[in-house]
């Protein structure tokens, strides 16, 4: 267990909110890199679309739409194939 106050990081958000409306403070702000084509990605990776797409949780038809440009990745499949590129170990390790 942790000991977490979980109330106060909630009124500390709050707080901050508060402040960013009064403009005495800024948010942190991040811009994300798009990835690149899943068919990069996937030959850098060394793996079949069948291995692929089960490790992005798609079906291979929807890997194989998107290596052929009839579709683009959304949300959730954007930030796996990010993930993907920037940390190929973490699928290394999911074989």
């Amino acid at each position: 267990m942790s000991n977490r106050d979980i109330g106060a990081e909630i009124l500390a958000g709050i707080n901050e909110i508060k402040d960013y409306k009064k403009g005495r403070n800024s948010l942190r702000t991040v811009e994300l890199s798009e990835p690149s084509a899943p068919q990069v990605i996937r030959s850098k990776l060394k793996m079949s679309q069948v291995m692929f797409a089960g490790l992005l949780g798609v079906s291979t038809r929807t890997l194989q739409d998107w290596e052929q440009g009839r579709r683009n990745p959304q949300g959730p499949a954007i930030a796996l194939l990010r993930i993907a590129e920037q940390h190929p170990e973490v699928f290394s390790e999911l074989r």
